[in-house]
């Protein structure tokens, strides 16, 4: 018979409680025992009931394993028959011991209560048998294993197999570790649609060859594509799903009644298939195409266009930089104001603190129309601290003394506009407005002023998006600036404002002004922008609603120490092919930037063209 367990080890793996109990009970068998087993037991020492492991109800439970009746019934076998165990060994168990292995029902004391979870999960050591019973105490462990399972098949379940289109690769290629958790599926004719398109220079060429690029490093010593690829293998954090190719050809019937010639048609019957073989999932196309996107509704085909470039939904969303103050902010405001005057610019502070201050942005402009013949309220906001503002009262540039190379703001917001391009603190600006509101030429006029007054900034640079709004004209002779010269006939108009803003000068003045700012205004293509650094620049970037997110990155990457960058655009005006309102580039930056100590934005409402302009704008 091997050797019973020391009663100081079994100490430390049972339960205080638990052993207190069994200890308690086993005092009066243990002053009947005779001297020898006193003897005996005195060998292995006193159980330590004081300091027990914390892990003890892991062995509690592997103790306990054992049936009731068969426990009780070898328990008193070995109780009866312990004499005669005792002559015919040279070292037996005590009674102590015996009964401490004994089962012993739980306290009533802790009948009625809610068991309680253990804080650390069990965990099974190495070499053990897992329990064949279900002990009473382990009850709550295998209940909440139990729901724990359930939550994660329910996450399984929820988890969508997107198949893609390739218009979406184009349009993003970081498009697959877009999906989270989900799965992605790349159809044959998707990969065949790729390859077509990989060949020039264009920015859809590039996206083709980029996205290539990241399925052969995906594949290599990726296993077996049958079983899918893991998204996270490149180090995306936000891809937790895998990437699933078609690897079957011959499974897939063709859609009835379509074309089998027609790419669009192929995958729509690789979806369908899909639909059909994998009961479990929720298989969903991603197109950027709609008229894709319309024929699988139509065939019963669940279908979405790709939102993860949506910064959002609806334009009326989109940050203005101009927030209207209600007429009782002043009331609700007042308490503990405080405010001061700089006397060198005449500006006027007020810190106040309300409900307000919480929900504004920093560079926020905030006006109060005027009531009861007091003037009206222009600030910007300076600083924020919770609940308390910094509000900065305006320069008024709509004043003649205030002009900008000979122009002046005819409303509120081409005032807020000059404020921000004045500013030498803030690096970046965005105005967005319609035809005619002025954005060109307050941005040429604020550029002018100080380049060639304050000498803040070198030169002035001048780029833009080159997308015709109808057919392409072909290649252009002559050199960077003279093939750029046609996309740039706005600012020209808009210099030929400027120029005749001195009447004084005369003929011959006006030619020298034209020729100094011709030697300061530099035209430049976006398509040699990568690799370089702007210093002491100020960079218009026109139209920039035709950029994507990516391109208007790597322009505003661009900017060196003392540049100051420029974006114009209108969001109504996108002629970019897969580009909405909602994934322009030039919307992208604006609602990334708000909120930053050093950018601003003003949306311009009023048109200030002609009357003609404005009334087209209106009814047309």
């Amino acid at each position: 018979m091997p050797l019973p367990t020391p009663p100081s080890k079994l100490g430390n793996l049972l339960p205080p409680d638990e052993y207190k109990a069994k200890a308690t009970s086993a005092r009066p068998a243990k002053k009947q025992a005779n001297e020898g087993e006193q003897a005996e037991s005195a060998d292995f020492g006193r159980a330590n009931v004081a300091t027990p492991m914390a892990h003890a109800a892991n062995a509690a439970t592997t103790l306990r394993t054992v049936p009731a009746g068969s426990a009780a019934s070898s328990s008193a076998a070995g109780a009866e028959t312990a004499p005669a165990r005792d002559a015919g060994t040279s070292r037996r168990k005590s009674k102590q011991t015996a009964a401490l292995l004994q089962p012993v029902p739980t306290p009533a004391k802790h009948q009625d209560a809610e068991p309680v979870e253990p804080a650390q999960p069990v965990v099974a050591r190495a070499g053990k048998q897992p329990a064949t019973g279900a002990p009473s105490a382990a009850t709550p462990i295998a209940r909440g294993t139990t729901k724990k399972r359930s939550s994660t098949s329910d996450q399984v379940e929820t988890r969508k197999l997107f198949v893609l289109d390739t218009n979406v690769l184009m349009h993003d290629p970081t498009c697959l570790f877009r999906f989270e958790e989900h799965d992605v599926y790349l159809p044959m004719m998707t990969l065949e649609e790729l390859d077509n398109h990989k060949k020039g220079m264009s920015e859809v060429a590039r996206n083709a060859r980029q996205v290539s690029r990241t399925l052969d490093a995906l594949v290599a010593n990726g296993g077996n594509m049958a079983d899918g690829i893991s998204l996270s293998r490149l180090g995306s954090r936000e891809a937790a799903g895998r990437l699933y190719f078609q690897t079957k050809l011959t499974d897939i019937e063709p859609v009835e009644g379509l074309p089998q010639g027609k790419a669009d048609n192929q995958i729509l019957g690789v979806v369908r298939a899909l639909q059909r073989d994998r009961m479990d999932r929720q298989v969903v196309l991603v197109s950027k195409d709609i008229n894709m996107r319309i024929k699988a509704h139509a065939l019963g085909l669940p279908a979405e266009d790709y939102f993860n470039d949506q910064v959002l939904e609806d334009k009326d969303l989109l940050y203005s930089g101009i927030r209207a103050l209600p007429q009782d902010f002043w009331t609700k405001h007042a308490k503990g104001m405080e405010s001061w005057q700089d006397t060198k610019t005449g500006t006027t502070y007020y810190r106040v603190t309300g409900p307000l201050c919480a929900s504004m942005l920093v560079n926020e402009f905030v006006y109060l129309e005027p009531q009861n013949g007091e003037p009206a309220f222009h600030a910007l906001v300076r600083e924020l601290n919770g609940k308390t503002a910094l509000l900065q009262t305006l320069r008024d540039y709509g004043h003649h003394k205030n002009n900008v190379w000979g122009i002046t703001a005819r409303n509120r917001e081409q005032n807020f506009a000059l404020n921000l391009l004045m500013n030498p603190e803030i690096d970046f600006v965005t105005l967005l407005g319609q035809a005619g509101t002025g954005k060109t030429l307050v941005a040429l006029a604020a550029g002018l002023a100080q380049v060639l007054d304050d000498k803040r900034y070198n030169e002035i640079i001048v780029t833009r998006a080159t997308v015709p709004v109808g057919e392409d004209i072909g290649f252009l002779p002559g050199t960077e600036e003279e093939k750029m010269q046609p996309w740039m006939g706005a600012f020209d108009d808009n210099l030929e404002v400027l120029q005749k803003t001195d009447d004084a000068a005369g003929e011959w003045g006006r030619a020298a002004t034209q020729e100094l700012i011709r030697s300061r205004l530099k035209v430049k293509s976006m398509n040699f922008m990568r690799g370089r650094t702007f210093v002491d620049k100020y960079l218009i970037i026109d139209e920039a609603q035709n950029l994507t997110p990516k391109q208007m990155k790597t322009l505003v990457t661009r900017a060196g120490p003392g540049t100051k960058i420029i974006c114009l655009g209108n969001i109504a005006q996108i002629d970019t092919p897969y580009l909405t309102e909602g994934s322009s580039g030039l919307t992208y930056v604006v609602d990334r930037f708000k909120g930053w100590a050093h950018s601003g934005h003003v949306t311009l409402a009023r048109g200030e063209r002609s009357r003609l302009a404005d009334y087209a704008s209106d009814i047309l």
